[in-house]
């Protein structure tokens, strides 16, 4: 039998996050971040939104502001490879909402690049983009929990790639790799402030961006691998988020959960 080729309907919110607080980067545009935004709002969420795309990150908020309040959603651009401006993400998020709830790690920067032609800038600029700026914001927030010593709820963005090998991804997957076991880690010293720390694990998102970059016979053949022979709406991704934010998950920490079945 052939599985539907679309996806379901479009979920609408619970309040799963009413009440609560949180930071979301690489939020702009029309992917995994975009999508996260939205979805926090819905379920009654009060948002600071960040990303390296300055204009981006305004024409984001004032959608966003439009459909759901002003009073509901902030923006502060930040380029997670400085640590000055990730620290100032964290202290702004807090002054507005006089608290944190949850941070989304969600920046990160892909390529395609054989190992043999691979330069170290290429190699580098990944690394520090995808695992070093999660690492950054992962650590500014958990300074900001351990002080506050009233939990919090942190979220990372893997891949399945850094489970499973793809020509020319060898920088993204060592990357995407390291954001699971800092995941982990970060998840063990974590647990004595409350505070859980897991990541989300997607295979193949469809957005704008990712048309550009990718070649439409690797697309179509990355869509065969899938289980449902379709690649994802950017917010069935977010809606994973949203669950391990909520407190459905409870007592998930150190987990990445795999959205989709190319986890191996």
């Amino acid at each position: 039998m052939t599985p539907p080729a679309t996806p379901p309907a479009y979920v609408p919110g619970h309040g799963l996050l009413a009440g609560r607080t949180a930071v979301i980067t690489a939020a702009a545009g029309a992917g995994i971040g975009g999508a996260t935004a939205r979805r926090f709002l819905e379920e009654g969420a009060r948002i600071l939104i960040s990303d390296a795309h300055a204009r981006r990150l305004k024409e984001t908020e004032a959608a966003l502001a439009a459909d759901f309040g002003a009073d509901r959603i902030d923006s502060l651009p930040c380029d997670v490879t400085d640590e000055t401006q990730v620290q100032q993400l964290i202290d702004t998020a807090v002054r507005l909402h006089g608290g944190l709830d949850a941070v989304v790690n969600n920046a990160g920067l892909g390529g395609t690049a054989q190992l043999v032609d691979m330069t170290d800038e290429q190699w580098t600029r990944v690394l520090d983009v995808t695992l070093n700026g999660t690492f950054r914001c992962t650590r500014a927030a958990l300074r900001h929990y351990k002080d506050a010593d009233a939990g919090g709820v942190i979220v990372n963005n893997a891949s399945v790639v850094g489970w499973r090998a793809q020509a020319g991804q060898a920088h993204y997957a060592a990357a995407k790799a390291g954001v699971m076991a800092l995941t982990r880690c970060a998840a063990v010293e974590a647990a004595a402030y409350g505070v859980r720390v897991n990541a989300v694990s997607p295979s193949l998102a469809m957005h704008p961006h990712l048309v550009k970059v990718t070649s439409a016979e690797l697309l179509a053949e990355l869509t065969e691998r899938e289980a449902f022979g379709r690649y994802a709406e950017p917010w069935e991704i977010a809606n994973v988020i949203v669950f391990l934010t909520s407190g459905y998950s409870s007592y998930m920490t150190g987990e990445t959960v795999s959205v989709s079945s190319q986890h191996a």
